[in-house]
């Protein structure tokens, strides 16, 4: 797997994983909502981890700053 996530991104999505499992263990959300949320957050939460996106791959994108040779 190569990288294909920056630093911004990957902190942009921690934070956003932070909201949702603050939303669901707060109670804010509950039930089939809340479930997709609290998936999305440990999704993001893992994609961060490895810094790379399945989903970046399939639409050829790359948030990463690519080395120059």
């Amino acid at each position: 797997m190569k990288k294909n996530m920056s630093g911004v991104d990957r902190i942009i999505r921690l934070l956003i994983a932070a909201v949702f499992a603050i939303l669901y263990f707060t109670g804010t959300v509950t039930g089939l909502v809340g479930g997709i949320l609290l998936a999305l957050a440990v999704i993001f939460v893992l994609t961060s981890a490895v810094s790379f996106c399945p989903l970046y791959t399939l639409f050829g994108i790359s948030t990463c700053k690519t080395e120059k040779a």
